[in-house]
């Protein structure tokens, strides 16, 4: 497949993603969904990874799991480890916060990338990702009053707090990646096989801890959508992962693609869940995809 067509569907599968995971966790526990939710992900990839064993020859090349070193499994184990600490904030922020909401904020996750080069690094922006930091920044006082007419005040609503830590997360987990596949040479399948299988594992006694209550917690209700975002998950990180090991993709390009993902989730909060204020939100929205791409084409 052509990678921009394949950023494109990951973009796709992404914004899916997002709404079964908003299905998932509403009104649930969301511990024992992330927990069963990359058991999901992780069973699919210990499946592929024992074909060989069984029928040797059969699988396709682009789906074997490469043997690893020791090494090679710390480093894919610190990504799952940055990725279930994002994944836990951002779970609980989506839960109790609109999809409409939630999405454009986890999004600008390019934007927090270049602010963290700036300070630690001493990096200076150019003229056009100076202005789509400040397009983008800008769009969040847009989403911060959008809110405050659903009783969210960003200021003082500690899921936007949780939110935007995932956010950050997820932009250092962006870095690792290209780090991993682009300089380290992992495949996208043993990066995403064993990345899964940690996660599950990381999750666990979370998962134990919610079941024997060792802290007040809400009931867990299985539901289908559980599955669903294992499924949306897996593709669209292999395509993603697989795009970032072709040499004639833009890193830039799949990235401002992949924000795509936005629209979907945006569109899909409003149709499925009747979020509202979609239309007060809808230049923020906007405000920030353009923002975003602007900081990743500069």
């Amino acid at each position: 497949m052509d990678w921009i067509a394949a950023t494109l569907v990951s973009a796709f599968m992404l914004g899916c993603y997002d709404l079964s995971a908003k299905h998932a966790v509403r009104d649930n526990a969301v511990l024992p969904v992330l927990f069963f939710a990359n058991v999901c992900s992780a069973t699919v990839w210990a499946g592929l990874h024992a074909w060989p064993l069984l029928a040797p020859d059969t699988l396709s090349p682009a789906l074997h799991v490469a043997s690893l070193t020791f090494f090679q499994h710390t480093q894919l184990l610190l990504k799952s480890t940055i990725v279930a600490g994002s994944w836990i904030c951002s779970y609980f922020a989506v839960k109790h916060l609109p999809l409409s909401l939630a999405a454009p904020v986890r999004a600008t996750g390019p934007m927090w990338t270049l602010l963290g080069a700036m300070l630690v690094l001493g990096e200076r922006p150019s003229w056009l990702e100076g202005l789509g930091i400040t397009i983008t920044l800008a769009s969040f006082v847009g989403m911060s009053l959008a809110g405050r007419r659903e009783g969210i005040h960003f200021h003082r609503n500690k899921w936007i707090g949780f939110l935007l830590g995932g956010t950050l997360l997820g932009a250092v987990s962006g870095l690792y990646d290209k780090f991993l596949l682009g300089r380290m040479g992992f495949n996208a399948a043993t990066a995403q096989c064993w990345f899964s299988i940690y996660l599950a594992a990381l999750f666990l006694p979370l998962a134990i801890g919610w079941k024997l209550r060792w802290w007040s917690r809400h009931e867990f209700q299985w539901r289908w959508s559980i599955l669903t975002v294992s499924l949306f998950l897996l593709v669209a990180d292999f395509l993603y992962f697989d795009t970032l090991r072709n040499p004639a993709a833009l890193v830039s390009l799949v990235s401002s693609l992949r924000r795509g993902s936005t629209l979907v989730a945006f569109a899909g909060g409003l149709f499925f869940f009747h979020e509202k204020n979609g239309l007060a939100k809808l230049p923020a929205v906007v405000g920030v995809l353009i923002g975003i791409v602007l900081t990743i084409a500069g």
